[in-house]
């Protein structure tokens, strides 16, 4: 599985990835292990979805980082 995550960071923009292992992400993030979250802890996964291919997960976390993905951080 594939999966495509939305955080909303301490000074509340989104932060939008993809990763095989969620909660190891996730706990990365947390930990300050992440350099585009680091310095907008605390973080709070407010979205996910799983794919099984790896290519339509990178395709829809592009989605979301487009314009047209921007209703999707609301």
């Amino acid at each position: 599985m594939q999966y495509v995550y939305i955080l909303r960071c301490k000074d509340g923009s989104p932060y939008t990835g993809c990763t095989a292992d969620l909660r190891e992400r996730f706990r990365r993030h947390c930990d300050g292990g992440v350099p585009a979250t680091k310095g907008k802890l605390p973080v709070e996964l407010v979205f996910y979805c799983a794919f099984k291919k790896e290519l339509s997960a990178f395709e829809f976390e592009k989605y979301l980082k487009s314009g047209s993905g921007a209703c999707f951080y609301e």
